[in-house]
């Protein structure tokens, strides 16, 4: 049997569901190749998901769109490519406690935004407190990454970048009241997180492996959005005891779900929003214009059966 390695972004959570359930009912298998997932708490997030791509410690990552664009503009190019979108639509907001009556971007300026230090995220949340009327002042830190979110349950933050299918699901169910503003509420078109990539040159390569991985994937995903307490069962084998504790899986999964899409849209990207978000980075001169032409994503993999 081969052996395919994919890299988490983060701990296993509600996003991951349709690999750890591809991988427990045998759908990987059944392909005849075994799947390895990596999962950042190894090594405490030393090595993003992008760096281990680029290093070829796996064959595949997950993490926010970004981080694709980001691999093929840096100094040392990786040909990174978006194969599989997980989400179609952006379940994630910048959040901050109801009690800090911070109810509004523009009240960030001079306020402390807790960062993951991806290359756009200070300046995209900068630019949402400009368009809100702000000066987009904040003051960024980077904590580690995995205690992040808990940076602003602890008043050592003011705001920081949640998914509300995970972190927001977790806040509800501790009775934290949230105020939640979205990109697209302030002017931001934003592309897809998190997508699962790979290198180009081994998405032609390996063909025949990479597309039934991705198949394989897709059939995890539309089991977990139709079979729901199956799918939390094998989902709960996997999260850390904090996130056990923590989150109410079900609801979680139960709020993700319509999100995961259907039979023939399910992983797709659609091209004009991926535009919208390059034409958006390039206007606002945090990527050269050369982005609206890069090939960085294919609907080749997630498109077609075996």
């Amino acid at each position: 049997m081969n052996t395919i390695k994919i890299a988490l972004d983060w701990t296993p959570n509600v996003n991951h569901i349709g690999l750890f359930v591809a991988n427990e009912l045998g759908f990987y298998g059944h392909e005849n190749f075994q799947v390895e997932i990596l999962n950042p708490i190894e090594d405490n997030y030393n090595l993003t998901p992008g760096k281990k791509l680029e290093l070829d410690l796996c064959d595949f990552s997950i993490a926010p769109f970004e981080t694709v664009i980001s691999l093929n503009n840096k100094a040392n190019v990786v040909d990174a490519i978006a194969v599989f979108a997980i989400l179609q639509e952006d379940l994630s907001s910048i959040i901050t406690l109801k009690s800090s009556k911070l109810d509004s971007p523009k009240l960030l300026d001079g306020k402390i935004y807790a960062s993951y230090k991806a290359r756009y995220e200070d300046h995209i949340v900068q630019e949402m407190v400009k368009n809100d009327g702000g000066k987009g002042d904040i003051q960024v830190i980077y904590p580690d990454k995995l205690g992040i979110w808990n940076t602003v349950l602890a008043g050592k933050a003011d705001a920081t970048w949640i998914f509300d299918n995970w972190e927001g699901i977790e806040a509800t169910s501790k009775n934290i009241e949230l105020n939640r503003f979205s990109l697209a509420d302030f002017g931001i078109p934003y592309g897809y997180s998190p997508v699962i990539f790979a290198k180009r040159s081994k998405v032609t390569s390996q063909k025949n492996d990479y597309l039934s991985f991705i198949q394989a994937t897709k059939k995890g995903y539309l089991y977990a959005k139709n079979n729901i307490k199956e799918a939390v069962n094998i989902l709960n084998m996997y999260l850390t005891d904090e996130d056990k504790k923590n989150i109410d899986i079900e609801k979680s999964l139960i709020a993700t779900a319509p999100f995961f899409g259907d039979e023939n849209t399910c992983g797709s990207m659609n091209p004009e929003k991926l535009q919208s978000f390059f034409k958006w980075l390039s206007d606002n001169q945090l990527e050269s214009s050369i982005i609206l032409q890069q090939m960085l994503f294919t609907n080749e993999l997630c498109n077609r059966s075996n």
